[in-house]
């Protein structure tokens, strides 16, 4: 215990010389949401896997100098969930599972690390591509006790100092007793919303106060604004993780402050992983690594004022590469072109709108497209009886001829068994495992780069990680 007490404060006078010598102005906080060690290890070892070569590629972030491993344990549990592990990670406070931005007691507010860069005259942005009064994102200007009061927090967005928001939308914006809209309150804040994409950013926002970006309401109604689309899912009119990081750092540079602080989160690394949807996860884990390259480009401008540091609050999935057999077949995952999500939306879209013409031929030409399956992909006659035995329920359902609404239920609910199977037949041909669809107490990485980040190397806590920025950052650390 001596000798850790001696490292933090050692680490902490590194951090504060580093701050006195760099004068950094420019923070990148990158945090992937369910991003463990693996979730980077099996990116890159696909990423080599298509190269035709065993070993690994690497990705932009995890080829920065400085590399660690934190724990995530939250104070009350040895798992966290996202809201307690983005409170470490924002706040540096280990709180309840379910807290935002609060101490254990549920009472105690805590301050994030945007809020000491506000006081330090800094301007702000918090992104993610999932809700922004999400746990995460929510994390950095929210103070509540549970993670599910959505609208609750959606209001502390609209009372924060925050410069620019972006995300997907908010989630449930609609109060129970008929109140105003979070997106009326954010507008009476003096928050210019932004609808159609980058390109309308580039029209109307760089000239507003306050700033929100959001994705189109066309996507939200699909998607319950919760979610940008998955990165396999994603067409050319989809707002995206790198769009979100290049209006963010152009909207807080025009702020004309000594600097800014900008968190992004990937979140939909969380998601995917939930679904032990591989080919998802490796795609999030990319589509994140390209805002991160955003970032690092602003770096390389600006080296001796900026920093970038990445982690994560939890590891999602329990996954591991290999499971049995040593070997590992994660060039397979090639095939795959759309999230599982995405696969069973369009298997019922496929049926409401032609019945008769939803026949095994139909499915097989889906799963051969779009999966790889029969093409890229040979399976096992095991395998193929399995799709067989989800398809002849399906069919089982439809010949019932029933059109009641537990009956169309019913039909949904096989055709997502089917996408459910197809989802493990995947990991099964890539030899990839999953200990759960919940989250993990595995390490997750730090990645750092720029003055003063030496600090991150080693084993280190998650609540260690925001009260080192801020000092590199000369903020007034709480």
């Amino acid at each position: 215990m001596k000798n850790r007490i001696l490292s933090l404060l050692l680490a902490a006078m590194m951090a504060l010389t580093a701050a006195a010598e760099s004068q950094v102005k420019y923070v990148f906080y990158f945090i992937g949401d369910g991003m463990g060690v693996n979730q980077i290890n099996v990116t890159e070892t696909y990423l080599a896997a298509i190269k035709g070569k065993i070993g690994f590629e690497p990705i932009c972030m995890s080829s920065f100098p400085v590399v660690g491993l934190v724990n995530t344990y939250s104070a009350t549990n040895g798992v966290t969930d996202s809201a307690a592990g983005g409170t470490a990670l924002a706040c540096g406070k280990k709180t309840k599972n379910g807290a935002i931005g609060m101490l254990e007691d549920l009472e105690t507010p805590c301050t994030s690390i945007a809020a000491w860069a506000k006081k330090a005259g800094k301007a702000v942005g918090v992104a993610t591509n999932v809700s922004i009064t999400h746990a995460t994102p929510a994390s950095f200007y929210g103070h509540q006790p549970t993670r599910q009061m959505y609208y609750e927090i959606g209001q502390d967005l609209c009372k924060s100092d925050v410069d620019f928001f972006a995300a997907a939308d908010f989630h449930k914006p609609h109060s129970k007793d008929g109140g105003a809209t979070l997106h009326e309150q954010a507008k009476a804040a003096g928050y210019t919303i932004l609808t159609g994409g980058y390109k309308e950013y580039e029209k109307k926002g760089r000239k507003a106060d306050k700033l929100i970006l959001f994705q189109s309401d066309a996507k939200n109604k699909k998607l319950d604004s919760e979610q940008i689309p998955f990165a396999l899912d994603q067409d050319k009119n989809d707002l995206t993780l790198e769009q979100i990081t290049r209006a963010g750092i152009n909207y807080l540079m025009g702020k004309q402050t000594d600097g800014f602080f900008f968190q992004i989160e990937g979140g939909m690394i969380d998601w995917a992983c939930h679904r032990n949807d591989i080919g998802s996860c490796i795609n999030e884990v990319l589509d994140m690594d390209k805002a991160v390259k955003v970032a690092y480009e602003f770096y390389l401008q600006h080296p001796d004022e900026t920093i970038i540091v990445i982690s994560a609050d939890h590891e999602t999935g329990g996954l591991v590469m290999g499971n049995g057999p040593y070997e590992i077949h994660t060039d397979l995952l090639r095939y795959q072109h759309k999230s599982i999500d995405e696969l069973k939306w369009m298997l019922n879209e496929q049926y409401k709108k032609s019945p008769k013409a939803f026949t095994w031929k139909a499915v097989e030409k889906v799963l051969r497209t779009e999966m790889g399956f029969g093409a890229g992909i040979k399976l096992s006659d095991g395998q193929n009886e399995r799709l067989q035995r989800r398809w002849t329920r399906i069919e089982e359902a439809i010949n019932n001829g029933s059109t009641t609404d537990e009956q169309k239920k019913t039909i949904r609910d096989r055709i997502n068994d089917l996408g459910e199977t197809t989802k493990h037949i995947l990991s099964e041909v890539a030899r990839i495992s999953w200990a759960s669809g919940g989250h993990s107490n595995g390490y997750v990485p730090v990645y750092a780069v720029g003055p003063g980040t030496e600090v991150f190397q080693g084993r280190i806590d998650n609540i260690e990680i925001a009260p080192a920025m801020g000092r590199i950052a000369g903020y007034p650390v709480e």
